[in-house]
């Protein structure tokens, strides 16, 4: 299974339509990657915020970006 068939998955089981959760999976990777040019981090640590982000926006809640305090 492909990273992004896993990710497209895991949209699915968070509530994505089957037309949605593909082109979520793929904005997902595309920013993961963004980010660890922006950020100069890892591709995991990358992945990791943007699910946190996708589960908590989920929930209502948005969580900070890596490195910003929680206020």
């Amino acid at each position: 299974m492909t990273e992004l068939e896993q990710v497209t998955a895991l949209c699915r089981r968070l509530g994505a339509s089957e037309t949605q959760a593909p082109i979520m999976a793929a904005q997902l990777l595309k920013r993961a990657d963004q980010l660890v040019s922006e950020r100069k981090i890892t591709r995991v640590e990358a992945m990791k915020h943007l699910l946190q982000v996708l589960v908590e926006g989920r929930a209502g809640r948005v969580p900070p970006a890596p490195g910003e305090s929680h206020l």
